[in-house]
């Protein structure tokens, strides 16, 4: 005869957004990949899109393509398991979508035409006090 399971109760631990661990893997591989003037932007509360966004560049087209390389085999490993990406094979823009965080690899030219950094990063009327 089984003995029954006993459940156990552990105290509720601190919240975090799932993105969390996503984030940081994001993060480092975008540095191990040589990626420049990366900037991370916290969109929890100004979209639904995800939690964070991540502007990175890239010297060259090869380049971009192999900073995606890296970062989505870095996502799979650390358990995301299908890491959506667009733009791989032109290189320009690639974007990797990683559910809760959102990686946008540019050019620098395509970076500078676009800047969509810089409409994340504003201060929205619902933000003030």
């Amino acid at each position: 005869m089984a003995t029954p399971r006993k459940k156990t109760e552990t105290a509720p631990a601190a919240v975090q957004p799932a993105s969390a661990g996503i984030i940081d893997i994001v993060l480092k591989t975008l540095e191990d990949a040589k990626a420049e003037q990366t900037v991370a932007i916290n969109i929890i509360g100004k979209s639904s899109l995800a939690d964070h966004m991540v502007v990175t560049s890239g010297r060259s087209n090869r380049h971009v393509a192999a900073i995606a390389d890296q970062l989505v085999r870095a996502l799979r490993e650390g358990g995301e398991t299908k890491p959506r990406i667009e733009g791989l094979p032109h290189g320009d823009w690639v974007l990797v979508d990683a559910s809760d965080v959102i990686v946008h690899i540019f050019r620098p030219e395509v970076r500078e035409f676009y800047n969509i950094e810089k409409m994340w990063a504003v201060d929205f009327a619902a933000d003030a006090p």
